[in-house]
């Protein structure tokens, strides 16, 4: 693996510091509440990952991480799945979070394997709840957002009455409007998923209406087809940022041995053909597994206007090989339509030293200095990462672009 000479080893995982669980623990994005603590979202369960009491959870830290407060039941483990939670902190207080919901209780799954068959928590309905006091209570009421149907949704076995999907990452603000990125499965079977499109909702007035059923949804981009791969059947779990001139950037995984980017110049509703991740316009690919890769704009601190890009750094084409993690620096530039990204040199950020452990779903939080999330499925935990190697991600610049 390609790593930057004279570069700090990565973090040991486990000396990062715990996030409760109930055992099984996936997702853990945090959001900064009005009164400055940490709220972390979770999908968690006393059992294995798709196994019955599968259900999303809430917790609270007053000193960046160090300490936790109890869970908090967003939705209890006796209901039906409920899943992939992320978070979105309004600017008047609101924390609202999204998630698949198992709404009819489903039990199995038309599907091509016996394993996926038995998945029931990535279908049913994109569920939404809300917290008025930063986590310690969640409103008993829950609302579902009006996901347009598309090609994909009509050709999965149900025909589209079944809808399959789910998202990671956390929802951005762009323009005043929220803007949540999730992907459309077509069909379950070998590998859990065997086809899949990235899609995108937003809500454009979710800073100024309080009242949930009068949020307004779109789901983007228009037309009947998603983002997709050039190469094979998966394109998913995108993650999305915004630019300085008005564009959207993202990326998504794909099974080809790359991920995909995209650029939006009209607020997603299109993209950018489908298109392998490169390091700038015309260079060489960037590699990746079927893993999470995320996309981030650092809006505070000394990286201010820099982006951050989570990877594995190897061309694998299954759900193994999260192990180290690597970032990219990036930074804007002109491109022939708009501002694109450059990005620079890999740095290796978080590693174990089991080749096994899977290291993923990260989020990224900067209070006075980048703090990093990450899973290994068992384990969720909360990093300090090191403003040295902050900075060799830009190849020093970091520490003066503020």
């Amino acid at each position: 693996m390609e790593t930057t000479l004279g570069t700090p080893p990565p973090i040991d995982i486990r000396t990062g510091r715990v996030i409760p669980s109930e055992g099984y623990c996936d997702q853990p994005y945090v959001v900064q509440t009005a009164d400055g603590a940490w709220l972390c979202t979770m999908t968690t369960g006393s059992g294995q990952e798709g196994q019955g009491g599968q259900h999303v959870v809430s917790c609270r830290s007053r000193d960046r991480g160090c300490t936790w407060g109890p869970l908090v039941d967003i939705e209890p483990a006796s209901g039906p799945e409920a899943s992939w939670a992320m978070p979105y902190a309004t600017a008047y207080g609101r924390i609202y979070v999204f998630y698949t919901y198992n709404a009819a209780d489903q039990r199995r799954v038309l599907a091509a394997d016996a394993y996926a068959a038995a998945r029931v928590d990535t279908l049913g309905e994109y569920a939404l709840k809300y917290t008025d006091d930063g986590g310690l209570t969640w409103s008993s009421g829950r609302w579902y957002i009006p996901v347009r149907e598309a090609a994909i949704d009509r050709a999965n076995p149900y025909q589209g009455r079944v809808r399959f999907f789910w998202g990671v990452g956390k929802p951005l603000r762009h323009r005043g409007a929220l803007y949540l990125g999730f992907a459309k499965v077509g069909r379950f079977g070998r590998g859990f998923i065997e086809a899949s499109e990235s899609w995108f909702l937003c809500c454009p007035n979710v800073e100024s209406e309080t009242d949930p059923e009068r949020l307004q949804w779109l789901t983007l981009p228009d037309g009947d087809v998603g983002l997709r791969s050039p190469v094979g059947p998966i394109a998913e779990e995108v993650n999305l940022t915004p630019l300085s001139d008005g564009s959207l950037f993202c990326t998504y995984r794909t099974v080809a041995g790359h991920p995909c980017h995209a650029y939006s110049r009209d607020d997603g509703h299109t993209w950018t053909a489908p298109a392998f991740m490169t390091y700038c316009p015309g260079g060489r690919l960037v590699d990746h597994p079927r893993a999470a890769n995320f996309v981030r704009r650092l809006d505070a601190g000394p990286c201010r206007g820099r982006y951050l890009y989570w990877f594995h750094n190897h061309s694998g084409t299954t759900y193994e090989g999260r192990n180290p993690a690597f970032l990219l620096g990036g930074v804007e530039a002109d491109g022939a339509d708009g501002r694109v990204i450059h990005w620079g040199s890999p740095v290796a950020v978080l590693a174990d030293k089991d080749p096994a452990v899977r290291i993923s779903y990260p989020d990224f939080i900067w209070d006075d200095g980048l703090y990093i999330t990450e899973t290994q499925k068992t384990v969720a935990r909360v990093h300090r990462i090191p403003d040295s190697l902050l900075e060799r991600l830009w190849g020093g610049e970091a520490a003066a672009a503020g």
